[in-house]
């Protein structure tokens, strides 16, 4: 069955001939009218018609020159060249130079005009389907890259030196060093202890370089063994060893003109360290099996958490390639010596996590945030944000993230700190101090409702109004 809001124009100079098609048409389609090619161009500006049959034989304007015009101002309309049998080897040539698929002969048979019309309308729906579902597809691609291109801005402005996180003075001077080598070209080795946050500061140092638009390439040098590593990193011939079935291209040259990240630099063999000391000193690298050298620009940003300068001493550790590497240092600190970020890591994290998991949550308990700040991190920031991770997972929709989403090893320590921390208080203090804690507990999770918070506590509204001004708590701070 056709679309009955499909139109259909007919264009005829002789009108008996158009009252016949409109009468064979009008119970499937709209039908439009004219009697010459120039009346029919001005309703093809006019409407949007999906199939326009046209004489072959018309004063002025022939229907050939007709309908290639029509199709230049409608692309997509499907054209019917009505033409006598005298003009058939004439026909045939014009519709093969302007490429209408449709035509048929006077007279014609009722039958054979709506079979013909019939075919057009389903050409002109099928294409329709088409552009619709390719305009779909552009509409899909367009908000893909708008959300790659957003992605990418989210990235730039977390990676931004302005947005660091952190206020201690540990961190701050990391920051300030971090700062004066980024635009430069210079060799840089990060070392502190494992998940201080080595690489988040390579890829700062990278995407506020002058090559921020080339490639950042990622190697951890103590995950694969040492003939894997230089294959990986150098490249390789075809043959060059068993199982090298084919030409590699390694990860410096894939780095050329942009930053490569060597992790954990110290785990390495002496005959890569020797590869890599070519790399730093010539600028140029040998693939396995190879007995050319290619150059490369690439800069190098090592890092570690052994003391490298203890490993050469011991001799596990190129001194010259120590030197070419620590042009730079930076000393990243554990988070025991930067405590005082761990609120606003947390808050980070939080965030973070809040975002990728699409969930809402009304902010983190005060005594999660001192448990935090008193625990130890041995997994430094890495610990810390897989801590935080698994809290939002645990934290229902809109709900504060409290002690009972903390790992068992925080938990356990929420009665010591508590303990800890009223020690050395008078009765009245303690109290006081229990008091204050437990009303603004219940704030929290009253988004600062006054009535149910009291209803939460066991208390009366007055009781709590009075214990609010006596204890000079705000309300209003806590509502969302």
């Amino acid at each position: 069955m056709t679309d009955k809001q499909l139109t259909v124009l007919v264009v005829d100079d002789q009108p008996e001939i158009c009252n016949t098609i409109r009468r064979l048409l009008r119970d499937s389609y709209n039908v439009l009218m004219a009697n010459s090619g120039e009346d029919g161009l001005r309703l093809v500006d006019e409407y949007s018609t999906a199939i326009i049959l046209a004489d072959q034989r018309m004063p002025k304007m022939d229907g050939v020159t007709f309908l290639k015009t029509a199709a230049q101002k409608q692309p997509d309309v499907q054209r019917i060249l009505i033409t006598g049998y005298a003009d058939i080897t004439a026909t045939i040539a014009a519709v093969n130079e302007a490429g209408i698929r449709f035509y048929i002969q006077k007279p014609f048979e009722p039958g054979e005009l709506l079979s013909v019309v019939e075919k057009a309308a389903e050409t002109y729906q099928q294409r329709d389907q088409e552009r619709a579902v390719r305009i779909t597809l552009e509409d899909s691609n367009q908000r893909l890259q708008s959300e790659i291109i957003s992605l990418r801005q989210q990235a730039d402005l977390r990676l931004n030196l302005q947005n660091l996180i952190g206020h201690s003075p540990a961190i701050l001077n990391v920051f300030k060093l971090v700062e004066k080598v980024a635009k430069t070209t210079t060799t840089v080795l990060l070392t502190g202890e494992t998940g201080t946050g080595k690489e988040m500061i390579a890829r700062i140092i990278h995407r506020n370089s002058a090559s921020k638009n080339n490639p950042f390439v990622v190697q951890n040098c103590g995950a694969i063994p040492d003939t894997l590593l230089q294959s990986e990193l150098f490249g390789h011939k075809k043959g060059a060893f068993t199982g090298a079935i084919a030409e590699k291209k390694g990860l410096f040259a894939q780095a050329d003109s942009g930053t490569i990240f060597l992790d954990e630099i110290g785990e390495t063999s002496a005959a890569f360290q020797v590869g890599l000391l070519r790399v730093l000193q010539e600028g140029e690298i040998k693939p396995l099996g190879s007995v050319q050298v290619e150059k490369v620009n690439v800069r190098v940003i090592a890092a570690t958490n052994r003391n490298l300068f203890e490993e050469v001493k011991n001799g596990r550790f190129r001194e010259d390639l120590f030197y070419r590497l620590n042009v730079f240092p930076i000393l990243l600190p554990p988070l025991r010596e930067r405590k005082d970020d761990v609120p606003e890591l947390v808050e980070f994290f939080v965030k973070k996590y809040t975002e990728r998991q699409g969930k809402k949550l009304h902010g983190v308990d005060p005594v999660v945030i001192e448990l935090l700040l008193r625990a130890e991190f041995p997994g430094n920031i890495r610990e810390l944000e897989n801590e935080v991770e698994r809290m939002v997972t645990m934290t229902d929709e809109n709900e504060f993230i409290g002690v009972e989403q903390l790992s068992p090893r925080f938990r356990t320590q929420s009665q010591a700190v508590l303990t800890e921390k009223l020690m050395g208080l008078s009765l009245k203090e303690a109290m006081a101090e229990l008091e204050h804690s437990f009303i603004s507990r219940a704030l929290q999770k009253t988004a600062g409702n006054i009535q149910k918070a009291a209803e939460l506590l066991g208390i009366s509204r007055v009781g709590l109004h009075k214990m609010l001004t006596r204890l000079e708590i705000n309300p209003k701070g806590f509502k969302m």
